[in-house]
C-alpha cells in the first residue's frame, strides 16, 4: 500500500526524486526510481532495504565513467529495398508477412536487385527466418554500437560479473574488412580525385626531367609542339615518355584495385597530361563497388550472427542491468554517509539528522514518540512517551527546517532507502501530512481551509504522522490556542503523531497537559551583534524568543534618545 501524502508531503518527495535523478547518466535509468515509492507495509520495506544493503556496497565510483558511454542498441526491423526473395507459392504469404524485402514468385522479379535470395534454389539459400533474410538489421546495430559493447565490457570487469559483450566484439572483428571497403566507398570520388592529382604531379615530375636530357635542337621542336598543344606528337617522338607515363597510371589503377577489391580502369590513356577521370566511369565504379559490397556484407553479416545469435539475449539482459546500475550509483551517491533506520512501533526518532537541502547544515536529533534505549543525548531525559509535540523557539531558528527533515526522513525511510542520519528510527506508517506555513496567505478564506485541510488529516484511523507550520499565523493568537488545543486533543485520542511549530507554546502547554513543548533557542548575540542559534531543540523547555534578543541588539546599536527607549523595552522583557 502507498504511503498517502498531502500536496506539501508531495512537494518534499519530488525533490527527493530530482536530487537522485540528476545524478542519474542515463535516460531511462529513472524508471527504476518509480518503482520505489513510499510504501506502508512493513515488510516491503524491509525486502527494499535488503536490496539495497546488498546491491550498495558493489557499487564503485569508476562505473560513472563506462555508463556514460552506453547507448541503447535497438535492432531495427527495416524494408530492405536491396534485396529480393524467390519462393514458392506456398511460402508466399509467409514471406511477405516478413515485410523485410520484396518476395516473388518468379526469377524474372529479380532484375536489378543487388541480392537475390531463395528458398527454392536460385541465388542465395535461405531459411525463412528475419536472420536469414535481413542479418545486417541485427549485426549493424550492435557494430555502430562497439563503444557500448567496451563499456558493457568494462562493466563487468568492475562489477565481477563477465560480460557476453566481449564475445560479440571479437565476433565483430570480422567484419573490419568489409566495413573498410564501406568506408572507402562513401568517399569514393575524394579518393579518385587525390590519387589524380597524385598521378598528374608525378607525370609533372617526369616531364620536367626528361627536358633536362634534351638537345638544343629537340628542346626547340619540343616547345613548339608544347605550345601548339600537339601532345600526341610530342610522344611519338619520346615514346620513352609515353611509356613511362602509361607505367604511371598503371601503377596508380594497381593500387586502387587492391584498396577497393575491384579490378580499376579509370584514367583516360587518350589525354596522357593531365590525366582525367571521365565522371561516367566514377558512376559505373560505385555501381560496381555497391553491390558487390551489399553481397559480401550480407553473407559476412550471416556468418557473423550465426556465432553470436545466441548471445544476444543475454546482452539484452545486460543492458537492462546497466540501468539497474546507474540507478544503484545515483542512489549511493545521494545517500553518501546515510544509514538505514530501524523498522519500530514508537513514532520517529533521529540522531544527528542533516537536511537534505541546506548546505553545511547543523545536525539534529530529534524525537517524536517513544524514545529509543539507545537514544541518548543531554535532556532527552525529559521525553517520555509523547505523540504530540509543540516546538516553539527563535524565529529563523531552523523549526520548519526541522519539519522539513522529518519529512525527509520519513519519506526515505519508507521508500527503502537510507536516511540522512547516524541513527534512525522510524514507524511505518499509512499518511504523511505536511502544513506548510504560507506567509502571503490571510484572512478568512486562507483560514477555513487551512481548517478543513487539518480536519481531513484528523479523519479515518491508521499510523499517521501531522507536521504544521506556524498554524496561529492564519488566525487571531486567542481563537488559535482554542482550535490547535481541540485539534491536538482528537489527533492524541486517535494515537496520532504530531509536531506543530507555534509561538503559543505556554498557553498551548497549559491547554494540552499530554503534549511535550520544545524549543529551539536564541542563545545570544554575537560580538558583530547578529543572533546565535542552536537549532537543536531542546526537550521539554519553551524556547526562547527572537523579539527579545532582537530588542537587546537595537539597545546596544543604537545612540542617544533612541537608545534609551530601546533599553526601556528590553527591561520589560527582563521583568525589571
Amino acid at each position: 500500500m502507498t504511503l498517502k501524502l498531502n500536496p506539501e508531503a508531495k512537494a518534499i518527495y519530488r525533490a527527493i526524486l530530482e536530487e537522485i535523478k540528476r545524478r542519474l547518466v542515463l535516460p531511462g535509468s529513472s524508471a527504476f526510481l518509480d518503482e520505489f515509492g513510499p510504501v506502508s507495509e512493513r515488510d516491503e520495506i524491509l525486502r527494499r532495504q535488503a536490496y539495497f544493503k546488498e546491491n550498495l556496497p558493489k557499487i564503485r565510483p569508476e562505473l560513472r565513467k563506462y555508463l556514460s558511454k552506453v547507448r541503447p542498441i535497438k535492432f531495427r526491423r527495416d524494408f530492405l529495398h536491396d534485396r529480393v526473395l524467390i519462393v514458392d507459392e506456398g511460402e508466399l504469404e509467409k514471406a511477405e508477412n516478413l515485410n523485410l524485402c520484396a518476395v516473388s514468385t518468379s526469377l524474372e522479379d529479380a532484375e536489378g536487385y543487388p541480392l537475390v535470395l531463395s528458398t527454392v534454389g536460385y541465388g542465395i539459400d535461405v531459411e525463412l527466418t528475419p536472420s536469414d533474410i535481413a542479418p545486417e538489421l541485427y549485426i549493424m546495430p550492435l557494430w555502430e554500437n562497439k563503444e557500448t559493447l567496451q563499456a558493457l565490457v568494462s562493466i563487468g570487469e568492475l562489477t565481477g560479473e563477465k560480460s557476453v559483450a566481449k564475445e560479440i566484439l571479437e565476433a565483430l572483428k570480422e567484419l573490419e574488412e568489409v566495413m573498410e571497403k564501406r568506408r572507402l566507398l562513401d568517399g569514393l570520388e575524394e579518393l579518385i580525385a587525390g590519387k589524380e592529382r597524385e598521378l598528374n604531379e608525378k607525370i609533372s615530375e617526369k616531364l620536367e626531367k626528361f627536358s633536362l636530357t634534351l638537345s638544343g635542337k629537340e628542346l626547340l621542336e619540343f616547345l613548339s609542339e608544347l605550345k601548339a598543344g600537339n601532345y600526341e606528337a610530342i610522344f611519338s617522338h619520346f615514346g620513352e615518355v609515353e611509356g613511362g607515363i602509361l607505367d604511371l597510371i598503371n601503377e596508380a589503377e594497381e593500387e586502387l584495385s587492391e584498396k577497393l577489391g575491384v579490378t580499376v580502369e579509370l584514367f583516360s590513356r587518350e589525354d596522357l597530361y593531365p590525366v582525367t577521370v571521365p565522371p561516367e566511369r566514377v558512376e559505373m565504379l560505385r555501381e560496381e563497388l555497391e553491390k558487390e559490397l551489399k553481397v559480401e556484407l550480407y553473407l559476412k553479416s550471416r556468418e557473423v550472427l550465426g556465432k553470436i545469435r545466441p548471445l544476444l539475449a543475454r546482452l539484452k539482459e545486460e543492458l537492462a542491468g546497466v540501468y539497474e546500475l546507474d540507478f544503484l550509483r545515483a542512489v549511493k551517491e545521494f545517500a553518501e554517509g546515510f544509514t538505514f533506520p530501524e523498522l519500530w512501533n514508537g513514532g520517529i526518532a533521529f540522531i544527528n539528522g542533516r537536511h537534505l537541502f541546506i548546505e553545511n547544515p547543523q545536525p539534529v536529533s530529534y524525537v517524536v514518540g517513544r524514545k529509543p534505549e539507545n537514544f541518548d543525548l543531554p535532556g532527552v531525559e525529559k521525553v517520555k512517551d509523547e505523540p504530540v509535540v509543540i516546538l516553539t523557539g527563535a524565529n529563523s531558528g531552523g523549526k520548519t527546517s526541522l519539519l522539513e527533515l522529518i519529512t525527509q526522513i520519513t519519506l526515505l525511510a519508507h521508500m527503502g532507502l537510507p536516511v540522512p542520519a547516524e541513527k534512525a528510527w522510524v514507524e511505518p506508517l499509512n499518511e504523511l501530512f505536511f502544513f506548510r506555513r504560507k506567509r502571503s496567505v490571510y484572512g478568512a478564506g486562507a483560514f477555513e481551509t487551512a481548517l478543513r485541510s487539518f480536519v481531513r488529516a484528523l479523519k479515518g484511523e491508521g499510523r499517521k504522522l501531522i507536521l504544521i507550520d506556524e498554524f496561529e499565523a492564519i488566525t487571531e493568537p486567542g481563537a488559535a490556542v482554542k482550535i490547535i488545543g481541540e485539534l491536538l486533543k482528537v489527533a492524541y485520542e486517535r494515537g496520532f503523531y504530531v509536531v506543530i511549530v507555534s509561538h503559543l507554546g505556554e498557553d498551548l502547554r497549559r491547554e494540552l497537559p499530554f503534549a511535550r513543548v520544545d524549543g529551539i533557542e536564541a542563545k545570544g548575540l554575537d560580538e558583530n551583534l547578529d543572533l546565535i542559534v542552536d537549532r537543536q531543540p531542546k526537550f521539554g523547555t519553551l524556547g526562547r524568543s527572537t523579539p527579545e534578543l532582537i530588542v537587546e541588539r537595537l539597545a546596544k546599536k543604537k545612540r542617544g534618545r533612541e537608545r534609551e527607549i530601546f533599553e526601556r523595552v528590553w527591561r520589560a522583557f527582563r521583568g525589571f
